[in-house]
């Protein structure tokens, strides 16, 4: 009989999960435990750790709230849950989003332009030969089929639209099988590998897809291209100012810990004792 490593056992054995108070009051160890199963980790005790903290954080912001009278007059039946209305009650009084300035965000962009470039696009249309994955006949007939067509329109291309409307397997046929402009991801991934190294024009062979096969024709190549200041100030700013509230909420939980009794674990290396 084969038994299991000491690893295994220990992972399979559940850990023992203390008490915590916070300031004198109460997280339970079935509080904790039920707090686990949102916190996937590599072992329990770090799944302990990381519950334990989450609750210990909430139990902070709650005192404090009302200890401040924000859970005064907080709707039951709310859109938002009421503990969570009540903490984002404090966090708009205690942790106000920053005022940004428009130097800060030129002072930023300046600083990162790398990050605010367009990404490459194409502008195509296609003609669809639909086709069951798992149908090897089917496939190979929309295969014979697709390049049947690549012939006939590298004779004459003003006749695409038309046999899409004709032909075509997908919704765009409507449109003269346009699929306007794509960035990389926006496609499946077959499909978006292979539509991204053609040249401008119409594609010499079949694009295969889990659809089937596609007749392609680029239209146009928009490569990268850096954007001007003017261009993304706006979400240069809202950017600069989730940084500043998120880092004025971390030093108002730090603070808030600082100031606690909390009793049951070392929050600050997450360790029980």
């Amino acid at each position: 009989m084969t038994s299991p490593s000491s690893t295994e056992a220990t992972e399979s054995t559940p850990i023992d999960i203390s008490e915590i108070k916070v300031n004198g009051a109460v997280i339970t160890p079935d509080e904790i435990a039920r707090e686990m199963q949102f916190h996937a980790s590599e072992s329990q005790e770090s799944a302990v750790n990381k519950s334990s903290e989450v609750l210990i954080i909430q139990e902070l912001l709650m005192q404090k709230a009302k200890e401040l009278g924000l859970d005064k007059d907080v709707p039951e039946d709310g859109d938002v849950p009421k503990q969570e209305a009540i903490i984002g009650r404090l966090i708009d009084q205690e942790a106000k989003k920053p005022l940004v300035m428009e130097e800060e965000c030129e002072k930023y962009f300046n600083e990162n332009k790398e990050h605010f470039v367009s990404k490459e696009m194409l502008e195509l249309k296609h003609i669809l030969l639909g086709a069951d994955p798992k149908d090897a006949d089917q496939r190979a007939e929309a295969k014979q089929k697709a390049e049947a067509l690549i012939s006939s329109l590298a004779a004459s291309i003003d006749e695409f639209g038309a046999l899409a409307n004709e032909h075509s397997d997908c919704p765009s046929k409507e449109t003269g099988g346009s699929l306007g402009q794509i960035t990389r991801g926006q496609t499946t991934p077959e499909f978006d590998s292979a539509v991204f190294e053609l040249e401008e024009g119409l594609a010499k062979e079949p694009v295969e897809s889990k659809f089937g096969y596609h007749v392609v024709y680029i239209n146009k190549r928009l490569p990268e291209k850096q954007l001007e200041f003017e261009h993304v100030k706006d979400d240069v700013a809202h950017m600069l100012i989730e940084f500043g509230q998120r880092k004025a909420i971390s030093l108002y939980i730090h603070n808030l810990i600082d100031k606690a009794e909390i009793e049951g674990i070392n929050f600050e290396i997450g360790k029980q004792v």
